[in-house]
């Protein structure tokens, strides 16, 4: 008797497998570090956890798609396109700690010109304590939005090469 086996996941299926993967990797040690070491996240950190959270769900429908392998890697694009889109906010992220360019008013403690008294102490009583333009944790001098970078896009280069291989695009 011999034992069953399974058939292996198709390449976009596989694709949409590792993008959600990978992305529920980078948003796990963002919660990690948010709720076990500490340390709140600033308004662009969030920013950066929406589209982990559009990879993660066009990557299992990319699995779920089995019977339809076109849409599969549409489903699988999506979430290449979304760590895309993560690593472009986390980029942004990187220039505002690097004060390269001004981040959102809701955390880089730049005060608006021209306020009346009553008007600045009232922004000032309703600003975020969290700052985006100071990292709050990093390692090697790379914080945790150019990691967040760095493996977002990467994960995404490299998936993409494997599609493009596939479908031709690429020698």
């Amino acid at each position: 008797m011999s034992a069953a086996r399974s058939k292996p996941l198709p390449l976009p299926s596989k694709i949409g497998l590792l993008a959600a993967l990978a992305s529920a990797a980078l948003l796990g040690g963002a919660l990690y570090f948010q709720y076990v070491v500490g340390l709140p996240p600033c308004e662009l950190c969030y920013w950066q956890r929406y589209p982990h959270v559009a990879s993660i769900v066009l990557g299992l429908a990319a699995v779920a798609s089995l019977p339809a392998p076109r849409l599969a890697y549409v489903f699988a694009l999506g979430a290449i396109a979304a760590l895309l889109v993560t690593a472009g906010i986390g980029l942004f992220h990187v220039g505002v700690e690097l004060h390269w360019w001004l981040g959102p008013q809701a955390c880089s403690g730049h005060i608006p010109g021209g306020l009346s008294p009553a008007e600045l102490k009232k922004y000032l009583f309703s600003a975020k304590m969290v700052r985006c333009d100071e990292p709050a944790w990093s390692m090697w001098g790379v914080s945790m939005a150019g990691w967040n970078v760095i493996f977002s896009a990467g994960v995404a280069i490299l998936l993409s090469l494997s599609i493009f291989r596939r479908i031709k695009v690429l020698p």
